[in-house]
């Protein structure tokens, strides 16, 4: 009997020897496919990873606010910053009447706001609240722009009282209306019968650049 050609044993194993060689091709890009998959999704960086990063960092600079605010306020630096001011030009000492544009005040609270700020990428101001007739008002003590939507913020309370002075190039001149700065310190009187004279808030607000 005569084989027809090209179906004899040899022919046969050839064809099983090349459908061996195109199973492991598959079965290996397979296996390489799934690699880089796998390295993708391992170093892959998501929304909810950039959003948990940028939470820890802006608590951070919140706590970085709260400590510094705690600290001024417990030495007295806060207190002489808030009463920083030039009852003559109705401004803090050498600031402008929108504040420190772009610098610190020339006090300590300044210094301890350019240790901590200064040279890190975070912008900072600082505002002063304050009671009046007409209800709550702001100023600004420091300014250096325009927060961006993941602005921190901290604040700290202090009670202003009758008998507490200036600081700076104008101590010595009270807040209780007997001295020279009588109507011409930022915050009124809102207890004229009493020791205390008003209660301010310093706020800080900060955010990255």
């Amino acid at each position: 009997m005569v084989r027809p050609p090209g179906r004899g044993r040899a022919g046969i194993d050839g064809d099983d020897r090349g459908q061996s060689y195109t199973l492991e091709s598959i079965v290996a890009g397979v296996v390489v496919l799934s690699a880089v998959v796998f390295a993708i999704q391992a170093t892959a960086v998501t929304p909810l990873s950039v959003s948990t990063a940028s939470q820890h960092v802006e608590n951070q600079e919140r706590a970085v606010a709260d400590t510094l605010l705690a600290q001024a306020a417990r030495n007295g630096t806060l207190r002489s910053a808030v009463l920083y001011w030039n009852p003559d030009n109705r401004t803090f000492v050498d600031a402008t009447a929108e504040g420190y544009l772009g610098e610190q005040p020339g006090n300590a609270f300044g210094d301890q706001l350019d240790r901590v700020f200064g040279d890190s990428e975070v912008a900072v101001n600082v505002y002063v609240g304050y009671d009046t007739a007409n209800g709550l008002k702001r100023r600004t003590m420091v300014y250096q722009g325009t927060p961006s939507d993941n602005a921190v913020s901290a604040s700290q309370s202090l009670v202003l009282m009758d008998e507490d002075t200036l600081s700076g190039p104008y101590a010595g001149r009270t807040l209780n209306g007997t001295a020279p700065t009588a109507d011409a310190f930022y915050a009124p009187d809102v207890a004229p019968s009493g020791s205390v004279y008003n209660v301010v808030e310093v706020r800080i607000v900060a955010w990255r650049i």
